[in-house]
């Protein structure tokens, strides 16, 4: 047998080089669309969140007094079907008590801001709809994500249920509006699919396997607060839904006080007691005001325990909450001393969308840190 050299080559037939990632390789593409549709669902859910803000200001959310999903998408045609329209609004209280008069032109202007409404939502639903089964068919569905995928649909049906349900209460009594507490709900399950989205676009940004990588270094502290921050964040839009559903921030346009007392006048005054959240102005302008100071403060106390957060990246997007949080509160001040103009209301609205879509991003930056140099 001959002798071997140390250092003589065994096999001289080259191998391939190991890649990386190739169970993240293989969903990539996938991942790219699916983010790529959640943006888009993103972007219409905030137009139309403006939208919806737009049709309560103009006073045009009751204009079309019948729900047809389908039907409903073309408008009226004819001389004859605006007549016919026209004649359904005169039937409700709306036009009775307070538009008695409204001309044939007028009407057309709160219509049309109504059916475009209701049309950007089917457009919505259409795009979901494009998107999940979309990816359905080409089996580009990123693993696990079906679910939460159908949900969104789900979410998004139910809104146009709540959206009709909202409706129907100014279309008989003595009602000139909505029921103040059914458009908070219908806002607040819109801020609800909003938020959904920016957590799911924020994953579908960066690989599975990063994902699964950053959460070993999860601040669980920090994640636990994030969700407290987005929870009261959420409330106090709610409580602001009910601002804008009776016309609350029109009166009591003096700041720090209302009316020159802490509290403002008839603050109990209607009867039962439970009456005065919903309806009484000044009761619910009150506590929106006092829960915007705690919200406030809640934000601040979470920003100043994210600074011990060892990540840097982190800490900036909880101080970006607390930096947004501020000019929010300005807003809102700004607006309420004005009288609510609908230009500062839906600037207002506006920051809403963003400091929550912001406390959504400090909290997936705690459950899942962005690398960062050992310099930082």
């Amino acid at each position: 047998m001959a002798k071997r050299a140390i250092f003589e080559e065994v096999q001289t037939t080259a191998r391939p080089a190991a890649t990386v990632g190739v169970i993240d390789g293989a969903k990539r593409g996938s991942r790219v669309l699916a983010r790529a549709w959640l943006i888009t669902l993103f972007v219409l859910v905030v137009v139309m969140i403006a939208v919806g803000g737009l049709t309560r200001l103009t006073d045009s959310g009751l204009s079309i007094t019948e729900w047809k999903p389908l039907t409903g998408a073309m408008p009226p045609l004819t001389a004859e079907d605006w007549e016919a329209e026209f004649e359904l609004y005169r039937a409700i209280p709306e036009y009775q008590l307070q538009n008695q008069g409204m001309s044939l032109s007028e009407f057309k202007v709160i219509y049309w801001w109504e059916w475009g409404h209701r049309q950007l939502g089917r457009v919505i639903g259409l795009v979901w709809a494009i998107g999940f089964f979309g990816l359905l068919l080409t089996r580009k569905m990123p693993v696990g994500w079906s679910g939460r995928f159908l949900a969104l649909g789900v979410l998004g049906g139910l809104q146009g249920a709540i959206g009709w349900w909202m409706v129907s209460s100014g279309l008989t009594g003595t009602m000139l509006d909505v029921a103040s507490y059914r458009l908070a709900t219908h806002l607040g399950l819109a801020f609800v699919i909003l938020s959904l989205i920016a957590w799911y676009v924020l994953s579908m940004s960066r690989p599975e396997a990063a994902l699964l990588q950053a959460r070993r270094d999860k601040d669980a502290t920090l994640m636990t607060l994030g969700s407290v921050l987005i929870g009261f964040t959420f409330v106090q839009i709610v409580i602001g839904a009910l601002v804008a559903g009776i016309d609350a921030g029109r009166n009591y346009i003096d700041w720090p006080l209302m009316a020159g007392g802490f509290t403002p006048p008839g603050m109990w005054e209607l009867d039962p007691w439970w009456r005065n959240l919903f309806e009484n102005d000044g009761t619910v302008q009150f506590f929106h005001r006092v829960t915007g100071y705690a919200l406030f403060a809640t934000i601040v106390a979470i920003w100043w325990r994210a600074r011990s957060s060892a990540n840097r990246k982190t800490t900036l997007a909880f101080a970006g909450v607390m930096h947004m949080s501020i000019l929010q509160m300005l807003l809102g001040i700004i607006t309420v001393m004005y009288s609510s103009p609908w230009y500062f209301a839906i600037l207002h609205q506006f920051g809403a969308v963003i400091l929550i879509c912001l406390a959504v991003r400090a909290r997936h930056r705690a459950k899942y840190p962005l690398t960062q140099s050992v310099r930082a």
